[in-house]
């Protein structure tokens, strides 16, 4: 009996108490009879809490919507809506796709227009998501290897997408690579495909059939299926250039002898030019021929226009004819698309693109130095006296006429290279003529306007007419643009910085290379400037005046 009380008073373990159990020590509270017929709820007022007042009561009582007693209306903060709400975007249909497209991808997402398809569709289904897809890494394809711009060809591509009732697509450009993502909803996995750019090819008739198929395309009027879309990319694809190789190479020497009597030279300037120009030419496809890259066929292609200069000026006194040869060999060579091109990338913010183009304008331009260098470092080395830096030459008053003549028939034979339509050779011409006649204009006033800036004003006016030329014919502005920017090239500059590096003076030369990649960028932001002020001019779909346009990217820090 006493062992069982001394169990009794010994302390319990924890494990053999309630966790709810009352300490010892602690009185107890009374309790209310429970009334197990009554339920509480877990929000009721716990017991001990004073009651509400009758004021807290009645406004618990009110709606939600009720403007809270905390509220002032003078103090109260800005509203995110403004009070005329938010503007609803409008895309004109008589405007070119290129503009409505272009508008589209500089908007965010949540704030653009459902889309309208512009083409049947054969399933109710929907469209085929993967074919769409694919045809339009295809057409994106050919025009970036084209030499067609970033943005110009996300416009395209996303113009493609949106006429076979693909919402939500975001396309992305690089310089060798194509992508494009498609969500249908919210809830449902992305679909993206992505396409290598691996060859590339100048052909502007190519690039203007491509443009011509996607206006198709975006037309609600014509009807354009998945498989004949399919059948008239293969026939794009399949077309042989416009101008046999015979032609490209009388093209070649055609520039190169007219940028030689531009810069001052005769009628046997303009010959011994061509000549070296045609054999330069015929030099870079025999090494293109046995598989050679492209730095190597720009070092073949400079080099006779550059011994043709330098035996000339072994045979005559007059320094300035063998200048003159070997300045129109580089502007038959100066990669003016890929440098207009990539800064124009740079400008509206394709910065990735645009610093792969740049990066391939410098390795065809060192190209063209290696080569270059090579034969005047030999001329100098026989003693050829007549190759003199100082020796300059320009645009001169004394004979104006055929100076003018000859940057229209430049531009001809660029057109020609670059395998244009033959109905717009003779507009490009012309456009070639403009800018020489502005650039003389600019540069002869008795303002004495910079050369550099006498050639952006000039490139710019090039720009404006290319993308009015474009618009009205609802085409790419490259073919009107790019020929037409050859007189103005920086041919004599680059020249004479050479000589100067092959002559062991480097302050000139470094002067006078300077010079040249100072105008050969202005040539492209002037053309780029064009652009954008004829976009300012004119209609621009999305916006009532030009402030409320959105820039391609926001770069100023947030």
């Amino acid at each position: 009996m006493a062992e069982h009380e001394a169990e009794d008073r010994k302390p319990q373990s924890d494990e053999a108490r309630s966790a709810f159990a009352q300490p010892s020590g602690v009185t107890a509270q009374p309790q209310a009879p429970e009334d197990e017929s009554q339920t509480t709820s877990e929000f009721a007022l716990p017991t001990g809490l004073p009651a509400p007042s009758p004021s807290t009561t009645q406004e618990a009582e009110k709606s939600a919507f009720t403007t809270p007693h905390t509220y002032s209306a003078r103090n109260a903060p800005q509203a995110f809506t403004p009070a005329q709400g938010i503007p609803l975007v409008k895309l004109t249909k008589e405007a070119p796709w290129q503009d409505l497209m272009r508008t589209m991808l500089r908007m965010p997402v949540t704030e653009r227009p459902a889309p309208e398809p512009a083409q049947k569709q054969e399933d109710e289904a929907g469209p085929a998501v993967p074919r769409v897809l694919d045809l339009t890494l295809r057409i994106g394809e050919l025009l970036l290897a084209g030499g067609e711009g970033a943005e110009d060809v996300e416009a395209a591509m996303f113009a493609v997408c949106r006429s076979y009732g693909l919402d939500r697509c975001e396309p992305n450009v690089t310089f060798t690579l194509l992508s494009i993502s498609h969500q249908p909803s919210l809830v449902d996995d992305p679909v993206t495909a992505s396409r290598t750019v691996r060859r590339r090819g100048t052909d502007y008739t190519r690039l203007a059939a491509v443009f011509h198929l996607v206006d198709d395309i975006s037309d609600p009027d014509i009807e354009v299926s998945l498989e004949e879309a399919y059948r008239r990319l293969a026939g794009i694809r399949r077309n042989r250039h416009p101008y046999p190789g015979w032609a490209l190479t009388a093209a070649s020497g055609l520039l190169a002898g007219s940028a030689s009597v531009l810069v001052g030279g005769g009628a046997l300037v303009f010959v011994v030019a061509a000549v070296g120009a045609m054999l330069g030419d015929r030099l870079a496809w025999l090494c293109a021929g046995r598989g050679l890259p492209e730095f190597y066929q720009f070092v073949g292609a400079a080099m006779p226009p550059a011994a043709m200069g330098v035996a000339l000026s072994f045979a005559h006194t007059e320094a300035t004819m063998a200048s003159a040869v070997i300045t129109g060999g580089l502007f038959a060579l100066i990669p003016g698309r890929a440098l207009v091109a990539g800064v124009q990338d740079g400008l509206t913010g394709y910065y990735i693109t645009a610093a792969a183009r740049l990066l391939e304008v410098m390795y065809l331009i060192v190209g063209i130095v290696c080569g270059v260098l090579l034969v005047l470092s030999l001329g100098v080395m026989l003693d050829a006296t007549n190759l003199t830096p100082e020796t300059q030459f320009g645009v001169t008053s004394s004979r104006p006429v055929i100076q003018i003549l000859a940057s229209m028939a430049l531009s001809l034979a660029f057109a020609i290279l670059l395998q244009q339509e033959r109905h717009t050779v003779l507009m490009v011409t012309l456009n070639g003529g403009i800018a020489w006649v502005m650039f003389g204009a600019l540069a002869q006033t008795p303002l004495e306007l910079s050369p550099v800036a006498a050639t952006a004003v000039a490139a710019g006016l090039v720009g404006l007419f290319g993308q009015l030329f474009s618009r009205y014919r609802f085409a790419s502005s490259l073919p009107y643009v790019t020929a037409a920017i050859g007189p103005l090239l920086p041919g004599s500059a680059t020249y004479f910085g050479l000589l100067a590096l092959a002559q062991n003076d480097l302050n000139t030369g470094m002067n006078s290379l300077t010079k040249a990649v100072a105008t050969a960028l202005a040539i492209a932001i002037g053309v780029n400037l064009g652009s954008e002020v004829s976009r300012l001019i004119l209609k621009v779909p999305g916006a009532a005046t030009a402030a409320n346009r959105r820039a391609a990217k926001r770069t100023r820090g947030f």
